[in-house]
């Protein structure tokens, strides 16, 4: 054998052994895609209970890109969302589907949402029991949003241990201004508005009386829709909760701590059993898997995908009306889901406007504001999309509050809730300096300048009065587009709503009371209202996104595999929502940070209540 020959061998060898590991790599690829696609239709017993096990927040958009979104949950890191428009999907096509008898709502992971993201889901809920089909809900601690959705159904069962706690809402803002003056900071402040309170974090040490006021008036809104929903769902006098809460701290002491005795014999729940009691109920309406010993049981997060790919089926060749979620913050630019980005949702807007198939369009709100001009980028598109002839309704989340309220109001109808926080028509500016938090550590600026405005925004020194008059002109001159704005799209004078306006925050009732939204219902009845404008009989109602590429597709299609190797303990999952729960300070710094570039003009509402 020569050399040459030796390593010709050698070569055609390890050619043969390249084309071999190719093979086995492709084939492994073709495996993982045929699983994902195999795992992307659900298989569904012959008879089996729908599992609704919502974890995290119900959210109407899942925060952050897709896929980024999709590695993180694997890993057990961000915060767990579920989306609710999954579940709403998942319980109307349950409602029709005769393998579905029953839904089961176990609400042990879920950790809240608005009071009008909820009755949403009730709505569902409430539709499926229409069919003649049984809703069973089971829990632990029964939290005041939990509690809102187990109302809803036909047996309500609590754990011996458990208890169901209502506290009613509430408003305690963190104020730092007691922290920035011993920092040194000065918090230069330019808004309009009596009852535009968004930046009294930073400049008071407490509530002022229009704050008080208005808050006051919104809560007392809210808690009297959720007692309203509540005990017309479980069928008790409309006083119910207000006894219930009013006496709970003595009557669970006089029951010698039995919680759930005392949510029984307030008839709040149907009975008090555990988790295998119940789940024996639940295999006596639908049988046993004998895999897990449990209920036979299909998840909504399994069962939606059978849904969406009916719902496809019947939207085919149909007009459609256009569904746009603006959720979130209002920054500049392009944002991610869960934000509402003044070049993304335009862009999306764009969308509906050119597409032929999209008669009209429903924005659904979800936003207590943000920046004056992603705002503004997005009314204006709105005006576009009106101005070709296609039909705007806006219905209103759980907030649609200054900036929020801003791009609603081109809309042909506004449809809210009862819950929904709505108005805070207000403009403000936050400039902070820190040239006495430097001075406390001995250092000074000095210099000069070319013009009178030179250097006067920077914040290592005071803001200057030509700086001062400048804001403060942007800021009522903002207020004044924002109020002429609101006008035209009520059909009222600027004096009318600026009576209403001056920051001032409004519960949906109230806000209806006053004409800044024309309805109170559902988002259900926003579609309608839309496709009623643009004559439409046979319609589909369809959700416009960002697309995804095929890739993007697999990846969230893989990441169910991913999580099992990467899924974070539940000692860690506890400690993160821990941080997040206990952590004020942070989130008021963050918004003024968020909040204080100088050459930016908002429109927020800080008005978040739990």
């Amino acid at each position: 054998m020569t050399v040459r020959s030796f390593f010709f061998g050698l070569w055609r060898g390890l050619d043969a052994l390249r084309k071999v590991l190719h093979l086995v790599l492709l084939l492994v690829i073709f495996a993982i895609v045929v699983g994902a696609l195999r795992g992307a239709v659900p298989r569904i017993p012959s008879k089996a209970a729908l599992l609704v096990a919502p974890q995290g927040e119900l959210v109407e958009q899942l925060s952050g890109a897709p896929v980024e979104r999709a590695l993180q949950e694997a890993r057990g890191e961000g915060h767990a969302e579920t989306l609710l428009w999954d579940l709403t999907d998942s319980i109307h096509a349950a409602a029709s589907d005769t393998r579905i008898p029953v839904l089961a709502l176990d609400l042990e992971k879920f950790e809240g949402a608005t009071q009008v993201t909820l009755e949403e889901l009730a709505n569902a809920l409430r539709e499926f029991r229409a069919s003649g089909k049984k809703v069973i809900a089971y829990g632990t601690e029964f939290t005041q949003e939990r509690y809102y959705l187990a109302a809803q159904a036909d047996e309500v069962y609590l754990d011996p241990m458990g208890f169901v706690l209502l506290t009613g809402y509430d408003r305690y803002p963190t104020y730092l201004k007691g922290a920035l003056d011993k920092l040194g900071v000065d918090i230069n402040v330019f808004r309009v508005g009596a009852f535009k309170s968004a930046v009294e974090p930073f400049t008071r040490t407490g509530m002022s009386a229009e704050d008080r006021e208005e808050s006051r008036s919104y809560l007392n809104a809210l808690w009297s829709s959720y007692q309203e929903a509540v005990t017309r769902a479980r069928k008790l006098p409309s006083d119910a909760l207000a006894q219930y809460v009013g006496s709970f701290a003595k009557s669970v002491p006089a029951a010698g701590g039995d919680a759930a005795q005392v949510a029984l014999r307030a008839k709040l729940v149907t009975g008090v059993k555990s988790r295998l009691e119940t789940e024996q109920r639940l295999i006596e309406l639908v049988g046993r898997d004998d895999t897990s010993g449990s209920f036979k049981s299909v998840s909504a997060s399994d069962y939606v995908r059978y849904a969406r790919a009916e719902k496809k089926a019947r939207a085919a060749g149909k007009p459609r009306v256009g569904v746009i979620v603006a959720a979130g913050n209002i920054l500049d630019g392009d944002q991610p889901p869960g934000t509402v980005g003044g070049e993304s949702t335009a862009r999306l807007i764009r969308e509906a406007r050119l597409d032929k198939d999209v008669k009209a369009v429903v924005l659904r709100v979800d936003s207590p504001g943000g920046s004056v001009l992603a705002s503004e980028q997005i009314y204006r598109e709105l005006l576009a999309l009106h101005a070709a002839g296609k039909p705007l309704v806006v219905s209103m989340s759980g907030y649609a509050a200054s900036g929020g309220y801003y791009i609603a109001a081109p809309a042909d109808e506004i449809w809210a809730s009862p819950a929904t926080l709505t108005g805070s028509i207000g403009i403000f500016a936050i400039v902070p300096t820190v040239d006495k938090t430097l001075g406390k550590v001995g250092v000074s600026v000095d210099g000069v300048g070319t013009t009178p405005l030179s250097g006067q925004l920077r914040i290592d020194r005071p803001l200057g009065e030509e700086v001062r008059a400048f804001l403060q002109s942007q800021i009522s001159r903002g207020y004044d587009e924002f109020v002429a704005r609101v006008a035209r799209g009520r059909n009222k004078t600027r004096e009318q709503i600026d009576a209403i306006a001056q920051g001032r925050v409004w519960a949906g009732t109230d806000a209806h009371r006053v004409g800044l939204v024309d309805h109170i219902g559902s988002f259900s009845d926003a579609v309608k209202a839309a496709a009623r404008r643009a004559k439409l009989t046979d319609y589909a109602a369809d959700f416009i996104e960002p697309e995804l590429t095929w890739a993007q597709q697999l990846v969230l299609q893989l990441r169910d595999t991913a999580r099992v190797s990467f899924l974070a303990g539940p000692d860690e999952r506890a400690l993160s929502q821990l941080a997040r729960r206990f952590d004020p300070v942070t989130r008021e710094v963050a918004k003024l940070s968020r909040f204080s570039a100088p050459n930016r003009l908002y429109a927020y509402c800080f008005c978040e209540v739990r």
